[in-house]
């Protein structure tokens, strides 16, 4: 992809991200400083759309990226981002309070992961399953259509079933990001996940996921993601977190 395109898809993702608003061109030249006309820049969404990283939900309506337009986004433009000083200093304090209190780690993380993003935050095992911030994601505005909306809530009531589903489509210990319709979770094709397998120095083997919307946070979500997954592994708590993006 021309860098020029690149350019156009990185800053409508970033847009549509923070807005959930179909963007348009003029949006674009001001906001983002594009130096070529909004004609040159309907030209260019225009080629991005004719090759599937974009699409026009309403005649009138800007555009909104695709699964190919966010996938491509992940591989070939996104950066990786570490967390800030401040928020693994904030994860460590409240880790090692939870342990000096001797707290059900379970249910503690999930609040604390719930606090730090703004998501839902489901926590434990099959057998210990604790979660927070479900009104979160729900109130995105991609899940208000009552279908959707009832789709989802249907699929959290039985997340502890899917996580077996989940660790069968990871190896090697690697963090894997599925897009829509990638996502293993069959029936939540509108969201995205960033799933990765852990291990507990006592052996028992976990799995953390950020679940959201597909304009979530990709390299924010997974540095957060990834560092949970160190202190996790030292306490032995299995996470799953469901994102609803404002990390």
């Amino acid at each position: 992809m021309e860098t020029r395109l690149q350019k156009i898809l990185s800053a409508i993702v970033e847009e549509y991200t923070n807005t959930a608003v179909p963007v348009g061109s003029k949006v674009l030249k001001v906001k983002y400083g594009f130096e070529t006309s909004p004609a040159t820049i309907r030209n260019d969404m225009a080629e991005l759309e004719e090759k599937g990283y974009l699409y026009q939900p309403h005649t009138s309506a800007g555009r909104i990226p695709t699964d190919k337009g966010y996938r491509y986004f992940v591989e070939e433009i996104m950066r990786d981002q570490k967390l800030t000083l401040t928020e693994q200093r904030k994860l460590q304090a409240q880790m090692l309070k939870l342990k000096a209190q001797n707290q059900r780690l379970s249910r503690t993380t999930a609040k604390l992961l719930s606090s730090l993003t703004g998501s839902l935050a489901i926590t434990g095992n099959k057998k210990d399953i604790a979660d927070f911030g479900i009104s979160e994601l729900l109130s995105a505005p991609e899940f208000q259509e009552i279908d959707e909306f009832c789709r989802i809530a249907e699929v959290l009531d039985y997340i502890d079933e899917n996580v077996e589903s989940i660790l069968r489509n990871l190896k090697n210990g690697e963090t894997k990001i599925y897009i829509g319709q990638e996502n293993p979770i069959k029936k939540i094709p509108n969201c995205s996940m960033i799933v990765s397998p852990y291990k507990t120095k006592e052996g028992e083997k976990g799995v953390l996921a950020i679940i959201g919307p597909k304009r979530m946070k990709y390299a924010k979500n997974k540095s957060l993601l990834d560092y949970v997954k160190k202190l996790i592994s030292s306490s032995g708590v299995i996470v799953v977190v469901i994102n609803s993006l404002n990390f």
